[in-house]
This record gives C-alpha cells, sequence and structure tokens, in this order.
C-alpha cells in the first residue's frame, strides 16, 4: 500500500495505531520529502527574479535535484513498509524452528536498508539546501532554515531505525558495519543541518 496516497490526517492516524507499518522508516521519509520542499520553495521564490539572474541557471538546477529528492524520499515510505515484511514474517515463525535464528538475522539486516537510504537522500537533500539557503530569495531563507531541521529530525530518526535493528543482530562484525555506516552519515550531515540553522537564525538577530 502507498501511504502517502491518503490525506495527512489519515497517515497520522494509521502512525498513531496499532498497525506496524508505516512505523519509523516512513515517517522519517515523509519529513524529509516535508524538509526537502521547503527548500525547493526557496528555488520557486528566486527563479525569474532579476535580482538573482546571476544564479538562475544553478538554481533551477538545484529545483530538479529537490524534486528528485521529494520523490524518491516519498517512494521510502512505501519501501520502507515493504522492508519491514521480512522481519514480521521472521518474527512469526516458530521459536522451535531450527531456521528461525538465521530466518530472523537475515531479515532484520535487510531492515536496515531502507532508512540508511533514507539518511543518504536526507543528506543529499541538505547539501542542496545548503547552497538554496545562501544564494536563494533572501525572502524566503526562514524556508530553508525550517527545511534543514525537518532534514535533520529525519536523519536522525532514520539512523534509530537502523540502530534498533543493529541491537538485535547477533552477527556483531555486521551490526558494527552497519552502525559506523550510520554513524558516518550523521556526521557529515549534521552540521550541515546545524550550519544552515544556525545561520538562518543569525539573520533575524538584531
Amino acid at each position: 500500500m502507498d501511504f502517502t496516497e491518503n490525506s495527512c490526517r489519515e497517515f497520522v492516524q494509521i502512525l498513531a495505531s496499532r498497525e506496524p507499518v508505516p512505523g519509523g522508516g516512513g515517517a522519517a521519509a515523509l519529513v524529509g520529502a516535508v524538509g526537502t520542499a521547503r527548500g525547493n520553495m526557496v528555488g520557486s521564490l528566486t527563479v525569474g527574479k532579476k535580482k538573482y539572474a546571476a544564479v538562475e541557471a544553478e538554481i533551477r538546477d538545484l529545483k530538479c535535484q529537490c524534486d528528485e529528492l521529494q520523490s524518491q524520499l516519498l517512494d521510502q515510505v512505501a519501501a520502507d513498509a515493504e522492508g519491514f515484511a521480512p522481519l514480521a514474517l521472521a518474527y512469526g515463525i516458530a521459536k522451535d524452528n531450527p531456521d528461525r535464528a538465521s530466518v530472523l538475522e537475515e531479515a532484520t539486516v535487510g531492515a536496515c536498508d531502507v532508512p540508511l537510504h533514507i539518511m543518504e537522500l536526507c543528506g543529499q537533500a541538505l547539501e542542496v539546501l545548503a547552497v538554496l539557503a545562501e544564494k536563494g530569495s533572501r525572502l524566503a531563507v526562514s524556508d530553508a532554515g525550517c527545511g534543514a531541521v525537518c532534514l535533520r529530525g529525519a536523519l536522525q530518526a532514520a539512523s534509530l531505525n537502523v540502530l534498533v535493528n543493529t541491537a538485535s543482530l547477533q552477527n556483531r562484525d555486521k551490526a558494527r558495519e552497519l552502525e559506523e555506516k550510520c554513524q558516518r552519515l550523521l556526521d557529515r550531515y549534521e552540521p550541515i543541518a546545524e550550519g544552515i540553522y544556525r545561520t538562518v537564525r543569525q539573520s533575524f538577530c538584531r
């Protein structure tokens, strides 16, 4: 089911229910798409303005990147639900089944894939927003800041959906590999989000 076809109210109601999906990964993906869209708005309010003619081509390119990232992040809502399905089935295997442990281990590793990809997409979006915040319309700079805050939250939320799975892995080497990848993404992109937010906030301080 593509939960992004639901209304906002319906989506939130499902998130609040006992249903296993959409879960934290799906929520992170949606918030990431919203954050990217706020940056995209900066571009929309910049193109066509004589004041920003010198960066027109660059801003149009950044908007195209935002369009693609928004679409990909929304796609991850369904992808995360699909990625959780094998894990849900694995938990349902009888505990005396000799294959249960290996099936559960494989499904747990697989459940990390989409949250990690969500983190990557949020990071890419933050890199785009950093440029939009610097070169885009000053009238919409708060939207770039808002987008960065949303993307940072989505990045961090997705990371927790990785860590909740690695915590239960029996293969600790694989767990550390995934956790290190997760941490590298946080280390790379959290400072970008914080930098955008601080720059935007300081622009309003007198």
